[in-house]
């Protein structure tokens, strides 16, 4: 029953990482489920006070980051908040209408749209803002992937 229990916490941290390509899946939250489904079928023992401060601050890490590589992105390139909001609603819709490359396009077409309906930017500079948009996604995956397997890490260093 053990190794049973093992495939289903490594599912829901799968789901997670999942998420960061879909970002309708709130990736933190299944990575919190994970350690409550550790200690609800194992053992809350090995989650001091000190892990969880730390898995807090890594969520808090996680927004932080996502926040800012979309900033950073579309305002790098000159972009304005239409941009970003633009981004925002194409991340989200992206995967939906164009299923298999919805998530780039998404950003892109989203900050692009934006842009050029809100603040009647050239095509071309919106094309531009549009793709600082797409690096800013990029970015925020690598980063939210990289902060989720810290904390799955550090999850597995208490247990261990």
């Amino acid at each position: 029953m053990e190794t049973f229990y093992w495939i289903v916490i490594s599912i829901v941290f799968l789901i997670a990482f999942i998420g960061l390509i879909y970002p309708i899946i709130p990736s933190v939250l299944f990575i919190i489920v994970g350690f409550l489904l550790y200690g609800v079928l194992f053992s809350f023992d090995p989650f001091n006070w000190f892990f969880w401060m730390v898995q807090i601050l890594l969520v808090i890490l996680l927004f932080g980051a996502d926040y800012v590589s979309n900033l950073f992105g579309v305002k790098r390139f000159g972009g304005s908040n239409a941009g970003i909001v633009g981004s925002t609603i194409g991340l989200l819709v992206g995967p939906f209408v164009i299923p298999l490359f919805g998530i780039l396009l998404g950003p892109f077409l989203g900050a692009v749209i934006g842009e050029w309906l809100v603040n009647r930017t050239p095509i071309k500079q919106a094309i531009k803002i549009g793709f600082g948009s797409l690096l800013g996604f990029v970015t925020s995956i690598i980063t939210k992937g990289a902060v989720q397997l810290v904390m799955i890490v550090i999850f597995l260093f208490f247990v261990f």
